[in-house]
């Protein structure tokens, strides 16, 4: 196992083996500009064009413990990104649909899950905030924004026994049932709701 994930994650409380491997394997430095590769693996966010980020490792980390994926889940990622997150859900899970509002970073994170190796996670451009009710129910959903509550469209779309887990104002929560249980405290860019006005579109 790569020495930073020894120390970033596992000595820090990540304990899931199927997490660490994931993160073991995916290669972040894909995930992040140029010019900030060489900071691939500080234990830091990272900035991204349109002012979105790539959140920190260990933050990703948690979310993806807390999720419990064992391998057969089909999952919802909001908030594409750069794709780093898509690449280790779908690391983790059988299928992933992975919602970007922003049309130029999801052309650029599906070239980044390509040269990945994950080119079948499927990237759509739309408001995250709604999910992909043509695609639900979802086993898992996981949010890479800030919303100011639980959007009642993605707990619609999550399976029964699913969980979900996003960041609401300034902490990260997991939602299973009728339970929300704070994981940590957490500061994400925020969720846009609105746009654009319908599902979806690749």
């Amino acid at each position: 196992m790569s020495d930073w994930v020894d120390v970033q994650l596992r000595r820090r409380g990540i304990t899931d083996e199927r997490v660490l491997d994931a993160m073991t394997r995916v290669p972040r430095e894909l995930f992040v500009p140029p010019e900030s590769r060489e900071l691939a693996y500080d234990d830091a966010a990272l900035r991204l064009p349109f002012g979105q980020t790539i959140s920190q490792p260990y933050v990703v980390a948690v979310l993806l413990q807390a999720l419990r994926l064992t391998g057969a889940e089909r999952v919802l990622d909001v908030g594409t990104g750069s794709g780093y997150q898509a690449a280790l859900l779908r690391t983790l899970a059988a299928g992933v649909v992975s919602v970007e509002r922003i049309a130029a970073l999801a052309v650029q994170a599906r070239a980044n899950l390509a040269a990945a190796g994950l080119a079948d996670v499927e990237v759509l451009v739309g408001d995250g905030s709604l999910g992909v009710p043509g695609r639900a129910p979802f086993d898992a959903i996981a949010v890479a924004a800030a919303a100011p509550s639980i959007p009642r469209p993605l707990l619609e779309q999550l399976a029964p026994g699913g969980r979900m887990v996003l960041p609401v104002r300034d902490r990260l929560v997991l939602v299973s049932g009728s339970k929300v249980t704070t994981l940590l405290p957490a500061r994400f860019v925020p969720l846009v709701v609105g746009f654009p006005p319908r599902e979806p579109s690749t």
